[in-house]
């Protein structure tokens, strides 16, 4: 069977048709400008949520995870010290998924919390020496070291004091690797940072699950074999998890809320600026730099430009529909390599304006 993405073009908003590129521009230039005053309407929300939340009398979630780091370090049961510890926070234990996989609290037991502050960092280190080498030639000199750069920048949040309780910063580390190795012949260590990613937090499963379908369509099927070996590993070891949170369970135990949230892009793009340094940005300069970045990915091109544009473009509509208001932090999945979308900018705004300025007669040799 043919390829059909053998000939996905390397300057893909070169080819849309007029309409197409004056829509976009115009689209991105809108979300840009509303997304100024969006941050600081969704900043207001967010301090609501914490209020409301400490009415509740409901702690903070590194205080949860680092009460239970403590208890899994001394010997105990992880299933048991988690559920008794969101129990007393009054945090819901249903479904499964609100209860984290064991592995930060396994391998903090291991190695220590100061254990994964180094995994961290050394993660960060490898995202920046992988991306610096996969964004070669035909990319222009700019765009590898611009790339690079900001996917260190997008990154420091590696070297937070908190990130060892952050399994979603953590996962988008080793999630920021698998892309880059995607498309490389080191794609088999890439899948498996992928099933630590997924391990970690199974928010990650829809990247496995878009890898799959890819291979699948280009008829690489030694790949597709190997990731969907990775995905049936990655489901066996969810439902074990999920055995293990409802024998822990007890009667009386909360249940969560739906996720329902339908916030709308507002909410990705808060934590995109809330989980990079972007945050220390004013509105006016944050607002525009959480949107563009997708425009940048879609401007890229290849078959890595199509894998990494349909992933952040996933992700981003998943949060948007389906998180809550406390829910941003999701967006730590997209750490550290999101922002790198900046350096190929300049290429989607160029190839963007080929498309409106090409004649009907060019278009169609």
């Amino acid at each position: 069977m043919a390829d059909p993405l053998a000939n996905w073009p390397e300057h893909p908003l070169r080819a849309v048709p007029r309409f197409v590129a004056l829509a976009l521009l115009a689209l991105f230039l809108g979300l840009s400008v509303w997304n100024i005053g969006s941050l600081g309407h969704r900043e207001v929300a967010q301090q609501k949520d914490i209020a409301h939340r400490k009415s509740q009398h409901e702690s903070l979630d590194k205080d949860l995870y680092h009460a239970i780091n403590m208890r899994v370090a001394k010997g105990e049961n992880y299933y048991h010290a988690a559920l008794a510890e969101q129990r007393a926070r009054h945090y819901p234990t249903t479904p499964f998924v609100t209860v984290r996989t064991p592995i930060v609290a396994w391998v903090s037991a291991f190695l220590g919390e100061q254990g994964w502050r180094v995994i961290a960092a050394i993660l960060w280190g490898a995202n920046l020496l992988v991306w610096f080498a996969i964004l070669k030639p035909p990319l222009r000199w700019w765009e590898r070291y611009g790339g690079a750069a900001l996917v260190g920048y997008g990154g420091v949040i590696a070297f937070a004091h908190t990130v060892v309780f952050s399994h979603e910063t953590l996962a988008g580390l080793f999630l920021g690797l698998a892309l880059a190795l995607s498309r490389s012949r080191a794609w088999p260590v890439g899948l498996a940072l992928a099933v630590v990613a997924v391990a970690i937090r199974e928010l990650a499963l829809p990247f496995l699950l878009l890898w799959a379908v890819l291979a699948v369509v280009e008829g690489r099927k030694r790949e597709a074999l190997a990731v969907t070996g990775g995905i049936v590993l990655i489901a066996i070891g969810l439902a074990f998890h999920a055995a293990a949170v409802a024998a822990a369970r007890m009667p009386g135990d909360l249940v969560s809320p739906p996720w329902t949230g339908l916030m709308g892009l507002s909410l990705p793009f808060y934590g995109i600026s809330e989980t990079t340094l972007l945050v220390m940005l004013k509105s006016w300069a944050a607002g525009p730099l959480c949107v563009l970045p997708l425009l940048g990915w879609w401007g890229l091109g290849g078959r890595f430009g199509l894998f990494a544009s349909l992933w952040y473009t996933g992700f981003i509509a998943f949060v948007a529909i389906f998180a809550r208001q406390e829910n941003f932090y999701w967006m730590a999945m997209l750490v550290p390599a999101y922002l790198a979308g900046l350096a190929f900018l300049p290429r989607a705004l160029v190839d963007c304006v080929s498309a409106i300025r090409r004649t009907p007669a060019m278009a169609t040799n």
